[in-house]
């Protein structure tokens, strides 16, 4: 792997970790596009640490105030909604750890099933955005919300659903304002990635040494762009909202189906 692929494909992950048009199926759609190898499990690792370092860096005073509250006040706001993260977490965790390997087998090589699933989602996304009624702060959501969330959370194994993306719907279709929605998006990242990331890395952890210039590149860009990729969404959901992700997905989709296309002719 060159330099520039893995500054490229850190990009896409930063993005597209936080960002709710599927990190998932960008690493897999754009190296098909150019014609790259297929990057390494050691090298996706790199990436998801890269992108759970943002959110803790970003969030690390959040973090901090959830731990403390959340053990010495668990009544309190933030001592709630602690927990409500860790509610949140376990369905993804679960349907990850039984099904991620079976999904994965399914949907790497069927680029034409994930242009479907980013275009069908975004529709999702767009009626959503334009219906949903935003009305709960995120200090008064209920553990009922968090635990919908968290079972949205388990299909975005599916690549050209988007973690982030189906977390922030879901949370709109409860009535959550959007900042709301996207914020406890972003708290409830952390424990899945790291639990992810950490399975991983101890499964490749020999081969870290060995591609140790490819995974430092592509850790620092996710993280970096991930740190940025945050700031730009909580930005734009107080002034836009989610329809010009869709309109992303859409084009993309439209040009997996171009490539698709032209590669059968």
């Amino acid at each position: 792997m060159t330099a520039f692929q893995a500054i490229f494909l850190g990009t896409l992950q930063g993005l597209g970790e936080f960002l709710p048009i599927s990190s998932s199926a960008h690493l897999i759609i754009f190296p098909w596009l150019f014609g790259w190898k297929e990057h390494s499990l050691v090298f996706d690792v790199a990436l998801h640490l890269g992108t759970l370092l943002a959110v803790l860096v970003y969030f690390w005073k959040d973090y901090l105030d959830l731990m403390v509250q959340g053990i010495a006040k668990p009544k309190s706001e933030k001592g709630k909604l602690l927990w409500f993260i860790i509610v949140a977490t376990i369905p993804g965790a679960l349907f990850g750890y039984f099904f991620e390997n079976i999904v994965e087998e399914v949907f790497r090589k069927q680029y034409l099933l994930i242009a479907i699933v980013l275009a069908v989602f975004g529709f999702i996304l767009y009626y959503v955005d334009s219906i949903a009624k935003n009305k709960v702060e995120l200090s008064k959501m209920n553990v009922l919300q968090a635990a919908l969330i968290g079972i949205s959370q388990a299909f975005a194994l599916f690549p050209g659903i988007s973690r982030s993306g189906i977390t922030m719907t879901t949370g709109l279709l409860l009535g959550l304002k959007k900042e709301a929605a996207a914020k406890f998006s972003f708290l409830m990242s952390a424990p899945i990635i790291l639990g992810a990331g950490f399975v991983s890395l101890l499964k490749n952890i020999n081969y870290v040494f060995t591609e140790f210039y490819s995974f430092a590149i592509g850790f620092f860009t996710s993280a970096v762009v991930g740190f940025l990729a945050i700031h730009f969404l909580l930005g734009i959901v107080k002034k836009s909202g989610f329809k010009i992700f869709a309109y992303y997905r859409f084009f993309l989709a439209a040009v997996i189906l171009v490539f698709y296309l032209l590669r059968l002719v």
